[in-house]
């Protein structure tokens, strides 16, 4: 998937991207190192490739989603501030959510919660939340 030229994603867009996923890896308020495995790995495979923009330093922008994520992991917030802090960006900035973007969010989100163990109720409820948001 190719982005056109005038919807380049940001690194605002792609921390707020962290936050939704570290929301669901953290709604059980433990982050298993399957679920940060999932992220880095579907970060490689889907997100760079969707986006060509660099920082100043070269390193993709679509990284910014495992960075933010690290450092939430670290930070140890909790999962609804930072599910709240991706719904209100999304509110304000409709126009990046495309259809294949939400696509995109929905596939990555629920691989997360799958990855460890099956995905139990905190995460189902995480994933509900996520579904609202995405379809609004």
């Amino acid at each position: 998937m190719e982005l056109s030229k005038k919807m380049m994603l940001n690194e605002e867009f792609y921390q707020h991207i962290g936050m939704v996923f570290y929301a669901i890896a953290a709604s059980d308020k433990v982050v298993r190192a399957e679920e940060i495995k999932t992220l880095k790995d579907l970060v490689k495979e889907k997100w760079v490739p969707i986006d060509n923009t660099a920082d100043e330093y070269g390193t993709d922008e679509a990284f910014k989603i495992e960075m933010i994520f690290d450092w939430l992991e670290e930070n140890s917030p909790e999962a609804d501030w930072a599910f709240n802090e991706f719904k209100d960006y999304k509110k304000h900035h409709p126009q990046l959510f495309t259809l294949e973007i939400n696509q995109l969010i929905w596939q990555t989100a629920d691989a997360i919660a799958a990855s460890f163990a099956g995905k139990n109720k905190s995460e189902l409820i995480m994933l509900s939340k996520l579904k609202t948001v995405l379809k609004a």
